[in-house]
């Protein structure tokens, strides 16, 4: 199994090149101080979870100094049909949707659209009439007024005080109808006082639609996507692209496919989140916080279109101060660091930040800035060392939370001890 594993990665690398654009060229690791011996270890490492079956199948990719100095596919994009992973393989990136949905906001932000200060009520009325829910000693829930109103940067940060509840999702058949309702739900928390992952970044995306007078996902294609060449990336696999689309998979305790342990849950959403919809139809509104699919070369253009201060190839999104002040940690003072147990950094605008190494407890910088998504998929953008690590994987969140993050750790880890200057 593990001669056929390694086989498949060839062949996917063989048959994939010719039809993938990247942004940048691919040269050797030395060329911009990275160990060719010591990269040799990802074979052990994310290969290693392939070979015994914990994940399908992978692709990573690591650019520094504008470029590619690592890319390799492991393992298969399904395992069923023997199907192998591709450079052209298309994923569903979930929560990496937030950077993206971040990055378009921003832009508008930056053509005087709004303040980050500006309450989100002025653009969503709904948003006037919100209430905190409080327990109170006996157990109960009193609702009260919030001390401030919500802002645009508390949306930004998860500081707004929503929740994450699918089934509000799953009720709505607009993007606006969705907000409206999640208006009507007690907020969890005072606005401004505490870090919670919530629908927050989809409510970005209703401002999108607000403020730009055009539909989310059209703003979304023709001032992101279109002008970056991220000509893969969209919310679902028309027909013509659906037998690239990634087959999802969870871990299967009772005997799944051959002797990987996992088993095809290719309609997987979160729970109540578009009911059967595998993202091979279009969805019935699209989803900022979680509703991308989109490809390793699509995504790499995205993070080094970031990571070059807002530019790539001659088109420019944002400027450069607006990168600084999306990549500061947004935290209020003395506010600790967003789920220690697993997440040790602060959080800026639409992504979490590095603040003190001895904090993160993992290789990186000060200033490393990403996140990561449900499926596996994961993204780091380090400005200190020029680089931009990439991994991308198709595995359910009901895989144990350490072996998720494991891999993904494992990944960057061996990247990072790869930088010899």
């Amino acid at each position: 199994m593990k001669k056929a594993t390694r086989q498949a990665r060839t062949k996917s690398a063989a048959t994939s090149a010719a039809k993938v654009n990247w942004p940048v060229k691919r040269i050797k690791p030395e060329a911009v101080e990275l160990c060719s011996k010591r990269l040799e270890r990802l074979k052990a490492t994310v290969g290693g979870f392939v070979d015994v079956g914990r994940v399908s199948g992978a692709i990573t990719v690591i650019a520094r100094r504008g470029r590619i100095a690592h890319l390799e596919c492991f393992g298969a994009a399904d395992l069923q049909t023997r199907r192998p992973m591709a450079e052209d393989t298309i994923f569903r990136i979930y929560s990496m949707s937030k950077i993206v949905t971040s990055v378009a906001a921003l832009m508008l932000a930056e053509e005087g659209k709004f303040l980050l200060t500006s309450p989100v009520a002025e653009f969503i009325p709904e948003f006037k009439d919100v209430q905190v829910g409080v327990k109170k000693e006996d157990g109960t829930t009193e609702l009260v007024r919030p001390k401030r109103e919500i802002v645009v940067h508390d949306l930004f940060t998860h500081m707004a005080g929503l929740g994450y509840d699918f089934g509000d999702l799953a009720a709505c058949s607009t993007l606006q109808e969705f907000v409206a309702n999640l208006c009507r739900k007690p907020l969890m928390c005072q606005p401004g006082e505490t870090w919670n992952y919530s629908f927050a970044v989809d409510v970005l995306g209703r401002l999108i639609e607000v403020v730009s007078g055009r539909p989310f996902d059209v703003f979304l294609k023709e001032r992101l996507f279109e002008p970056l060449g991220m000509t893969d990336t969209g919310f679902w696999a028309p027909p013509e692209k659906a037998a690239r689309l990634a087959t999802m998979y969870k871990d299967n305790c009772e005997g799944g496919v051959g002797p990987f342990r996992l088993k095809p849950e290719d309609d997987f959403v979160p729970p109540g989140l578009w009911p059967g919809r595998p993202y091979y139809v279009p969805p019935k509104f699209p989803c900022g916080g979680s509703g991308l699919v989109s490809t390793t070369s699509d995504y790499l253009r995205f993070a080094l279109m970031l990571l070059n201060d807002g530019e790539l190839n001659g088109v420019r999104l944002l400027s450069p101060k607006t990168i600084e002040l999306m990549t500061e940690d947004g935290l209020p003072p003395g506010h600790g660091p967003i789920n220690p147990l697993y997440w040790s950094f602060g959080f800026g605008l639409g992504v979490a930040v590095v603040r003190r190494l001895g904090e993160y407890k993992q290789h990186g910088s000060v200033g490393l800035y990403g996140w990561g998504s449900a499926a596996g998929c994961q993204v780091w953008i380090d400005p200190a060392e020029e680089m931009v690590s990439l991994i991308m994987l198709q595995i359910l969140p009901n895989l144990p939370a350490g072996e998720r993050f494991t891999v993904m750790d494992l990944f960057k880890q061996t990247a990072y001890q790869a930088i010899v200057e």
